[in-house]
């Protein structure tokens, strides 16, 4: 963090938005984990089947915001670095597109975990399940660890999208000024040279 202090005041506002939306995103996603829709299987009053009962569906509200606060997130750190195709030439380049690529796969995983949870909880809860058995004993849930799976990715998507940033901030200032003192230094060097040289 201080290394972005030091080379660009700005990227101290961006890492610090990135990461609130980053852990906000991380709550909700334990929230829909810890509200997960539960079923009872209750008798028809009209005839004699039995169904399902799901309860609440704050379980999807929770994944579906999760879902586009990561978005919105991903979208802001892709723009700041520009895909890494745009800019300044990266003097660790592999670190950073490392870290791009690790950012983009645990952002793709996390949203799949997200998106899929809340319409299977959805699904689940806004059905009606219809059987003819009069035994039915149980009914079908989301399984845990789907919206945690999407918690934990998005942890190491946040850690990969700052160093991701930290390498292009860098880049854009610190390593063109390191670049342009050794510019400097070779051309004195080639004067001083010049000088002892001549006649």
């Amino acid at each position: 963090m201080g290394v972005f202090g030091t080379s660009r005041p700005a990227s101290v506002t961006l890492c610090a938005f990135l990461t609130f939306l980053n852990l906000f995103a991380f709550l909700l996603a334990v929230g829909a984990e810890r509200r997960r829709s539960t079923g009872k299987v209750v008798p028809d009053e009209y005839d004699e089947r039995s169904y399902c009962l799901y309860d609440t569906d704050a379980s999807t509200v929770y994944g579906v915001s999760a879902f586009f606060v990561l978005l919105l997130q991903q979208a802001i750190v892709t723009a700041a670095t520009r895909c890494l195709c745009f800019g300044p030439v990266l003097s660790s380049r592999g670190c950073a597109v490392t870290a791009f690529v690790l950012s983009w796969a645990t952002f793709l995983i996390a949203e799949a975990c997200l998106i899929g949870g809340s319409v299977r909880n959805a699904k689940h809860t806004k059905y009606l399940g219809y059987y003819t058995k009069h035994d039915l004993v149980s009914c079908a849930t989301l399984r845990k660890g789907v919206f945690a799976a999407a918690a934990a990715m998005m942890l190491v998507n946040l850690l990969a999208s700052l160093v991701c940033c930290w390498s292009y901030s860098k880049a854009a200032t610190g390593g063109f000024m390191k670049h342009q003192n050794e510019v400097g230094v070779g051309m004195t060097d080639y004067g001083l040279d010049r000088g002892v040289s001549g006649p």
